[in-house]
């Protein structure tokens, strides 16, 4: 258990441990130590001997160990098919120390990602949580870890190993995917094809997988599954002569069936191909579209023209799409600057019949209420009288109108910055003071006087000048 080496420098024996040492086990050791001189002096041989004994008493401390667990590691077996809950074994440890401290149970969810186990945290027993598939994983390898209840700094691993064993859950299917054909010219009972099997599962006993044809077509009379009795079967034909303007393909279920319990099986569909052969049965052609071709056109033929034609269509609606597409310049280029601008509305009016774009009313009844006055730009809700009231009254009152108009315009500062003339023309039948018009008037332009337009305001300065110049020219 322990070993002793004499130091050089300071002559002193060193005791070392040799083996591991354990409190529960043996407390106390008890050593002899002998020391002797290694160099003696011959004058003093008589007086020996050069050597003494001690005795050296060790105690061994005790400290705070984690869990030890029975075994090193420890492995599993569980079926496929276990439900979730299924106990697949257990696992033991215990605390070293004499205080022997309850130990506490989990698994390493960095080893069971997918929570598919479990244990219980008092006994250590392992059951599954989710269902499991050889298939998929064979082995688990999970850790589980013991903890101390009274310190929980204590903990100790171990590795578990669980074996999923397999159950007859999958059936088998064609080891591959098989390209069949046969032959116009071929003869009755003539192989075509070989075929075998696959399955997920490994039983024990190794596969042993049986073919036939479903029952549905156990009455086919163009082909048969003859089995081979080594997990493959040979696909035999039943009559000769085929035609490929007759029937092009086949399509032919073979059952294929494992010899495990509990017995698994499946239909796979084998499609038998109908192609031109020479006369030693090798396949020349099984395009049954080329038999519809003409003679003198191939399909790279074909295939072209059909591209051409595409093309030719894509282009003629692209430039029909961008036809419509393009837009009109716009009448207005700059948004800035529209003094050299004409815009074209399109628009006459009615003349002097059209009384529907002004309010003619106001100015055969000058004493209507400012605030009961319509919108000139759209048809009244409320209908005027049937019965038109003439002007009785002076061209003063119209006079009078026009000037508060001219007024409220003139200090309007959302009025059009351009002059504006409205010109009303209309007064009705019967009316006093007839028609407004300059038409009808019974008197020219000679006879008018224009001074008054020059009172009216710098919106009406042009034409005082235009007509007020006039008369100015005429008296002169």
């Amino acid at each position: 258990m322990f070993d002793i080496a004499t130091d050089m420098n300071t002559q002193e024996g060193v005791i070392t441990v040799k083996r591991p040492l354990d409190y529960e086990k043996k407390k106390i050791y008890t050593l002899k130590v002998q020391a002797e001189n290694t160099h003696l002096d011959p004058r003093f041989l008589s007086q020996g001997p050069f050597k003494d004994t001690a005795t050296v008493k060790i105690t061994v401390e005790d400290v705070d160990e984690p869990p030890n667990f029975e075994r090193a590691s420890y492995i599993m077996d569980v079926k496929e098919d276990a439900v979730n809950g299924t106990v697949i074994g257990s696992v033991s440890a215990e605390d070293p120390d004499i205080t022997n401290s309850a130990i506490r149970y989990s698994i390493d969810r960095h080893t069971d990602l997918e929570r598919l186990f479990n244990i219980h945290p008092g006994n250590g027993s392992i059951f599954t949580l989710r269902p499991l598939d050889r298939e998929e994983f064979a082995w688990h390898n999970i850790s589980v870890i013991a903890t101390e209840f009274s310190n929980p700094k204590q903990v100790s691993r171990v590795p578990v190993f669980i074996r999923v064993l397999d159950i007859n859950d999958n059936a088998p299917t064609f080891a591959t995917y098989y390209e069949t054909f046969v032959c116009e010219n071929a003869k009755a009972n003539q192989r075509i094809q070989t075929v075998s099997a696959v399955d997920a599962d490994d039983p024990t006993g190794g596969h042993k997988f049986f073919f036939s044809l479903s029952p549905e077509a156990s009455v086919n009379a163009n082909f048969t599954v003859r089995d081979n009795r080594d997990n493959t079967a040979g696909i035999l034909t039943r009559r000769s002569g085929f035609s490929r303007l007759e029937r092009s393909t086949y399509l032919l279920p073979v059952v294929i069936s494992d010899g495990d319990y509990p017995m698994q099986s499946s239909t796979n569909t084998l499609t038998v191909r109908v192609c031109t052969c020479d006369k030693e049965g090798n396949m020349q052609s099984c395009n049954a579209e080329a038999l519809m071709l003409p003679a003198g056109l191939s399909t790279g033929a074909l295939v072209a023209i059909l591209l051409c034609i595409i093309i030719l269509l894509i282009i003629v609606v692209l430039f029909a799409a961008l036809r419509r597409q393009k837009k009109k310049e716009p009448l207005i280029i700059s948004k800035e600057d529209v003094r050299d601008n004409v815009v074209s509305y399109n628009d006459e009016g009615g003349g002097e019949e059209d009384t529907q774009a002004f309010d003619i009313g106001t100015l055969r009844n000058p004493e209507a209420i400012e605030d009961n006055k319509q919108r000139r730009d759209i048809i009244p809700e409320s209908l005027y009288p049937s019965r038109r009231t003439a002007l009785t009254r002076d061209n003063a009152d119209v006079r009078d109108f026009i000037n508060q108009r001219l007024q409220e315009n003139d200090t309007d500062p959302a009025a059009p910055p351009y002059d504006s003339l409205a010109t009303y023309a209309y007064e009705g039948n019967g009316s006093v003071a007839e028609s407004l018009s300059s038409l009808e008037s019974a008197t020219t332009e000679g006879d008018q006087d224009y001074n008054y337009l020059s009172e009216w305001g710098p919106r009406f300065k042009k034409l005082a000048e235009m007509y007020g110049g006039e008369d100015s020219d005429r008296d002169s």
